[in-house]
């Protein structure tokens, strides 16, 4: 990766029109997420009733589902490099692999069970999340990179509030069980692989018209990194300790005695706030710098967890959970346009393997710390530690790893 070497200029907010193919990569995510979250919010209450398991289970199942993921995050961003940028293939079986997995947690008959097929579930993740946020990157110009990822987070979001609502809806208004609705989440997965199919029908190239003599990568060692995004990358695993996994409010929702069709709304309607400010905050990163924008979602989260330890009642939970959604939704597109503008434009898919590697590889020792002490010493004990990790996850980016410098990278 190479040093920055020039200040990023004040650019004004975006108002041109995204490419196609991010646009057609929003909307992959858009139904994938429809099927991701008529099934991960019930998880947790799986898990609580039918299974007998509690806070550390699934602690375990998602560290260990998101630990698995993000090594091959690396590894797919490094080979979509290599290809010479040819991501598509690695992404669409990522979608592949993920929606055939996942409809299988409805015949799930013991927490073992959804830990397998949870970890199969994100290992189609980690195959498929640095080459697509690469296409992103290499479909859009830099001075509206923030704009892009923010979009694409919205329509991310977006799913996630339809696939909440649906399952709603049929648990409220159908015979369904649990395990029945979680297997027609296959509908919305096999159309998020369609449309990657047959939408993206070449590789989304650099938006650099000329091209460019052959390049050698570097050697895939921390050390070839820039110094600020090491910094960075320290700064973001300490806050992978902070940012534990959001179906733990759905479980503090369970224990509160919310019903399963209130809980599911919750879900969506936090999703929902995300989905409402992703966009807008995207351009305001692109405008006022990406730095700032992660602070205002790093701080909220602080301020929400921290909320959250005094949470006693259902008015409560609503009140934080949404006001957390709108918060840091505005900083999800500022998080991943950072990494492109640290990045060469022949490594991205190299950085931002090495971006969500950093942010899963704390995933299981921050899942069971979550998990532990909470079942130890309460839910309150344990957002109350998450909130003042992310408290001190902030500090440290302002003061040691703000980003005063980019790279020009088209």
């Amino acid at each position: 990766m190479n040093k920055p070497d020039q200040p990023n200029p004040v650019i004004p907010v975006v108002s041109g029109k995204l490419p196609r193919t991010v646009i057609v990569l929003g909307l992959v995510s858009f139904f994938n997420d429809f099927a991701s979250d008529i099934v991960v919010p019930l998880i947790p209450i799986l898990l609580a009733t039918v299974l007998s398991a509690g806070p550390i289970a699934l602690g375990l199942i998602e560290g260990v589902a998101d630990a698995l993921a993000c090594f091959l995050k690396l590894w797919a961003g490094r080979h979509s490099d290599v290809m010479s940028g040819r991501r598509k293939g690695l992404a669409l079986a990522g979608y592949t692999l993920s929606n055939l997995a996942r409809p299988l947690l409805g015949l799930a008959g013991s927490w073992v069970t959804v830990l397998l097929l949870r970890s199969v579930d994100r290992i189609g993740k980690g195959l498929r999340s640095a080459p697509r946020d690469a296409m992103v990157a290499d479909a859009t110009p830099s001075h509206m990179r923030g704009f892009a990822f923010g979009f694409h987070r919205a329509l991310d979001n977006a799913g996630a509030v339809a696939g909440g609502l649906t399952a709603a809806a049929i648990l409220a208004w159908s015979d369904l069980s649990l395990s029945e609705v979680i297997m027609w989440s296959a509908v919305p997965g096999f159309v998020a692989v369609l449309l990657l199919g047959a939408g993206v029908k070449v590789e989304p190239n650099s938006i650099e018209s000329a091209p460019k003599p052959a390049r050698t990568l570097p050697p895939l060692r921390w050390s070839a990194l820039s110094l600020p995004m090491q910094h960075y990358l320290w700064v973001l695993m300490l806050f992978t300790f902070a940012r534990a996994s959001e179906t733990f409010i759905l479980l503090l929702g369970h224990q509160l005695g919310i019903g399963v069709v209130e809980l599911l709304l919750l879900w969506s309607a936090l999703n929902l706030a995300k989905a409402l400010t992703s966009t807008q905050g995207g351009q305001l990163a692109d405008r006022f710098g990406h730095g700032s924008l992660i602070v205002i979602g790093w701080s909220s989260l602080a301020l929400a967890f921290l909320a959250l330890s005094q949470v006693t009642g259902s008015s409560e939970l609503w009140l934080v959970s949404i006001g957390y959604g709108l918060l840091i939704g505005m900083s999800e597109g500022a998080e991943r346009a950072l990494i492109s503008d640290y990045a060469h434009v022949n490594e991205r898919g190299t950085a931002f393997g090495w971006y969500h590697l950093v942010s899963g590889i704390a995933a299981i020792p921050a899942g069971l710390l979550f998990g532990i002490v909470w079942h130890y010493f309460g839910a309150a004990t344990a957002f109350l530690l998450a909130g003042l990790l992310a408290i001190a996850a902030t500090l440290l980016l302002r003061l040691w790893a703000w980003p005063k410098q980019y790279p020009n990278n088209p």
